[in-house]
């Protein structure tokens, strides 16, 4: 018993002493880049950046087979801590995107066509004769995007439809595969007008299995004054290099398919140096403004809807935006000095 104790001592210290020895000779050498870069990404393994996870982003960057701006959730901070550790100028960021899931058919206003108790996966789901929804195109609520997103940026609400958190959405895409109706599309932030459908049945068939669908009434085509709405194939579409946020189309909308994001839109402000040219009388699309030739021109607050039409028109550039309260204390002061 002794000596098999002993030898087998014995072999554990040859043992240890060839597995150093071997760690020491076949030992691969980390890129100390790779290591700082590491350091400097958010950790998400979510894979946007088209790497396995974020080793595998950092030993591409540190052999210049990846950029330093190409890890969407760690965006420019990220980047340029990067480009500091690569030793190069920190690139000029793509616009930050945000998912958008383009549908408005919850339980409230679309109609279910069975009761579905099966697999609680919306690729599962759809199996079963196309999903519940009687809109074919429509969201099955099942939450498999707010389940693919790795940054909690998604829940379902009370009305079974999910919901992006901006705050948190990295742009990084995820969330987009496993919607089987194709449902999610990653936008530039600074884009806030939006219609959320995707149904191309004819007007009268959408309106039957959903409330908020859109009809292709073409009101909302035909009052944009940027060409930025087409109707294609029953559905309402914005080219977003076109669009300007004026938010014209919202009102019109019968069904409020068209949202608006903007929380508090800005008002037009004429300054008192306005030279009464009544170009910007003429371009306002709802006659909030009210003047004479030559002659200080008024923006009606309560009528304006914050388009930035009159300003971006205005040849002399003394029309702001601004906040509606801070319009009404200047405006009061202005009038008052008429008077």
């Amino acid at each position: 018993m002794l000596m098999a104790m002993v030898t087998m001592g014995a072999i554990s210290v040859v043992a240890s002493f060839g597995l150093g020895v071997a760690a020491k000779k076949f030992a691969v050498e980390i890129d100390p880049k790779v290591q700082e870069i590491d350091s400097a990404l958010p950790h998400a393994n979510c894979g946007a950046c088209g790497y396995a996870g974020c080793a595998g982003f950092a030993a591409a960057v540190a052999t210049g087979q990846a950029p330093v701006s190409g890890c969407p959730p760690g965006g420019a901070a990220a980047a340029k801590k990067i480009a500091a550790i690569m030793g190069v100028d920190a690139p000029e960021m793509p616009e930050r995107m945000l998912a958008r899931v383009y549908c408005l058919g919850g339980h409230q206003e679309a109609v279910e066509k069975f009761e579905y108790h099966g697999v609680q996966d919306c690729n599962a789901a759809i199996l079963v004769a196309g999903g519940s929804k009687s809109c074919v195109y429509g969201c099955l609520g099942l939450a498999s995007c707010v389940r693919a997103c790795p940054f909690d940026a998604m829940y379902m609400s009370e009305n079974g439809l999910p919901v992006v958190v901006d705050d948190k959405c990295t742009g990084c895409g995820l969330c987009i595969p496993p919607c089987p109706k194709n449902l999610i599309e990653l936008v530039p932030e600074n884009k806030d007008v939006h219609i959320f459908c995707r149904s191309l049945d004819k007007g009268s068939d959408t309106k039957k299995v959903c409330s908020t669908g859109c009809t292709a009434c073409t009101k909302c085509e035909k009052v944009c004054p940027y060409n930025a709405i087409t109707i294609d194939s029953f559905l309402a579409r914005i080219d977003y290099s076109r669009c300007t946020n004026c938010g014209l189309c919202v009102p019109v909308c019968p069904t409020n398919i068209i949202s608006d994001l903007i929380p508090v839109r800005e008002v037009a402000y004429i300054h008192d140096d306005c030279i009464g040219c009544l170009i910007c009388k003429k371009v306002c699309p709802v006659d909030a403004i009210t003047g004479e030739s030559k002659q200080l021109h008024i923006v009606d607050s309560v009528m304006c809807v914050g388009c930035t039409i009159c300003a971006d028109k205005c040849p002399p550039k003394v029309i702001e935006m601004r906040p509606q309260q801070r319009y009404k204390n200047e405006l009061e002061k202005v009038l008052s000095g008429v008077a």
